[in-house]
């Protein structure tokens, strides 16, 4: 980061190269994404209160509700840091929503697995989540809904694989 007092004279600012009109879209979807983001991490504050998490807690639990996978698996599946991760996870064995589990792939890196009161604390959710992403849905055309799903997909193998 440049601090005030390093920051050179405009005329000795380095100069972009072109941008491409693709290059320009996908400015605006970067920054279209940050707004969408925080309405989003809103919402799953919000949705997340009705099973008494937080939407990072919602998050964790969500990356093992199907199967357990360690804490290192969950914050690649979520593309967030294992540390970040391992805070929740003791957050949620702690407080009974999740638990511990031996690795048979790996002594020391155990399996965090979704409790019965995970589940439960999952389900509340759902039952709020549903009716708010039906109405979400009802303002955007279905197809447009999957091709906005497959170009998220399609950028974040590109933005993982760089």
């Amino acid at each position: 980061m440049t601090r005030k007092d390093e920051t050179p004279p405009r005329d000795e600012w380095p100069t972009p190269g072109p941008q491409s009109e693709g290059g320009a879209a996908f400015t605006d979807v970067v920054l279209a994404t940050f707004r969408l983001n925080a309405r989003l991490m809103e919402a799953a504050q919000g949705l997340a209160g009705h099973g008494g998490l937080t939407a990072a807690w919602w998050q964790v639990l969500g990356g093992v509700l199907r199967e357990p996978h360690s804490v290192a698996d969950v914050g690649r599946i979520m593309g967030v840091s294992r540390q970040a991760v391992q805070r929740i996870a003791d957050l949620l064995v702690e407080r009974g929503l999740a638990e511990y589990r031996p690795n048979p792939a790996h002594r020391r890196a155990k399996l965090l697995a979704c409790t019965e009161a995970g589940h439960y604390a999952i389900r509340q959710i759902a039952v709020a989540q549903h009716p708010w992403t039906s109405e979400v849905a009802e303002t955007v055309d279905l197809d447009d809904l999957r091709t906005t799903l497959r170009t998220m997909q399609a950028l974040i193998t590109k933005l993982e694989g760089a």
